[in-house]
């Protein structure tokens, strides 16, 4: 037996010896394979192209978000007030979008929309402070490879959507907020709140870069580079946290609506309820202002929302009838619950419809199929109406122009419906994969589960964010220099007492 044991051991080195050579060669190919296959994975190269068709696009689009702010939402908020508080409200929307366009190009705009190092996840950085290093021949990227803009055009765009957000906050205490401090609470607002929020949702690097740097990593990967692999997927993950959950807002439903409405629900608060709240008559002193304000609103929000896709193309035509459905069906829904449950159908429930579904659609306008939109439409309209008719009044807030219960909630209602809209089983876009096969944009593969809980979580972010932010901005202005006008001021009327003329000499 001992010989037979060591006759078979040998036999077995014997066989080991021999199998070397092709051990060897089986190693060999291996490598080359690996060689190959890193070999065929050539970096991805591309072009910028700026169509000009985009450009004028763009151009129109924002100046029709900029006609939503002035004098559309400076209009809808003047009629809701009471006369002697019209020209103050005028004045508050007008100074907030001159004083933000300012701030934008200074920093706000760098703060948005660059890399912000260690802190990149939740804010950008100063690189782009006073506009260093842009001019006539930089470029951003739209949603598709190999087409870009003016970064001008691009700057000038997003400026119109943080004037318009602050402007939005100040109808939540209309009446009664010194001008002094509501400019330095703005100052304050869109530097800690708005900034971070837009950098947290929107920042990315552009479907090229993302192209760039997967390819990158599979020839990493493919290579044995695993210093290459580390570098190239950190690169693909230096976007904005809300962007990196995968959540979806085409264009601003967490960013505009959730943020200014839950800021002015904050703000309502502190400042306290106005002097006759529940006694005296605040109603709107003219409906037709506001008509005309919310008609502006309807059309500039066509650059709202179909702009936001930054190209002119067949997902801006999406966006346009998405805009024009959900806004109807809001009305409609709004229109018809007033009427079945209070006895009648009024203007200004159906102005306040439409805008209900014009908030509710922002997030969707681009994922969402017409059909979803409408439905959209309706749940905003209802939900809102709901809220302002009978919750509001429950919980005795003085939300002055229905801030909070129109933007935040219309907002919130929206944030998660996108989630289930973007479904193509239901009639939507689809989520936007670009690294399946870098290069092209691609339908991802819809996860329910997923989707709607990164949605809940840029909601509850946005909140928490925005609201907590709000409260230690509205305390400091607060302790420092005063938020609220004394009562004798708010009795006489913002108008005259804090900014020496009247609305109206008749």
């Amino acid at each position: 037996m001992t010989t037979l044991t060591r006759l078979s051991g040998l036999a077995a080195l014997g066989t080991a010896l021999a199998a070397l050579p092709a051990m060897a060669q089986e190693a060999a190919e291996g490598v080359a394979s690996a060689t190959s296959d890193a070999a065929a994975l050539a970096p991805y190269t591309y072009e910028m192209a700026v169509d000009k068709g985009d450009v004028a696009w763009m151009t129109i689009s924002t100046v029709l978000v900029l006609l939503m702010t002035v004098p559309g939402l400076a209009l809808f908020y003047g009629g809701l007030v009471r006369t002697k508080n019209m020209l103050s409200m005028l004045t508050q929307v007008f100074a907030i979008t001159s004083v933000v366009a300012i701030i934008w190009v200074t920093y706000g705009y760098s703060l948005a929309f660059t890399d912000g190092g260690s802190l990149n996840s939740f804010v950008g950085g100063f690189s782009k402070a006073f506009l260093a290093g842009v001019d006539p021949t930089t470029m951003v990227a739209t949603f598709s490879n190999g087409i870009y803009l003016p970064e001008y055009t691009f700057i000038a765009f997003q400026m119109t959507f943080a004037c318009i957000t602050p402007a939005l906050i100040v109808g939540a205490f209309a009446e009664r907020i010194k001008f002094s401090s509501l400019l330095v609470f703005t100052i304050l607002w869109v530097t800690f709140i708005y900034f971070p929020v837009a950098h947290m949702v929107w920042w990315w690097g552009g479907p090229d870069f993302l192209a760039e740097q997967e390819t990158l990593r599979r020839i990493a990967e493919a290579a044995g580079d695993t210093a290459g692999v580390e570098a190239a997927s950190a690169a693909l993950a230096a976007n904005g946290l809300i962007w990196n959950w995968g959540a979806l807002d085409f264009a601003g439903g967490t960013v505009v609506h959730i943020n200014a409405g839950i800021a002015g629900l904050v703000g309502c608060i502190v400042l306290g309820r106005r002097v006759g709240y529940g006694r005296e008559n605040f109603a709107p002193h003219s409906l037709t202002m506001t008509m005309i304000g919310g008609a502006l609103l309807w059309v500039g929000w066509f650059g709202f929302n179909a702009g936001s896709n930054l190209e002119a193309n067949s997902i801006t035509s999406l966006a346009v009838v998405n805009t024009f459905v959900a806004a109807a069906a809001g009305g409609v829904a709004w229109l018809f619950a007033e009427w079945s449950l209070k006895g009648h159908p009024s203007l200004l429930g159906l102005v306040s419809g439409v805008v209900s579904g014009l908030v509710a659609v922002t997030p969707a306008a681009g994922f969402a199929g017409p059909m979803g939109s409408i439905v959209l439409g309706l749940v905003a309209g209802v939900g809102c109406f709901w809220f302002v008719a009978y919750m509001k009044a429950a919980m005795r807030l003085d939300d002055s122009l229905d801030v909070f219960g129109i933007h935040c909630l219309g907002g919130i209602i929206g944030a998660l419906a996108t989630g289930i809209l973007v479904n193509p089983a239901l009639g939507g876009a689809g989520i936007p994969d670009y690294l399946s096969q870098p290069g092209t944009l691609q339908v991802g593969a819809y996860d329910f589960g997923f989707q709607i809980m990164a949605q809940l979580k840029a909601v509850l972010l946005t909140l928490a964010w925005s609201g907590i932010g709000s409260f230690i901005l509205f305390k400091v202005v607060d302790m420092v220099m005063g938020l609220r006008v004394t009562e004798d001021v708010e009795r006489e009327g913002l108008d005259l007492a804090e900014h020496g003329e009247p609305a109206y000499n008749m």
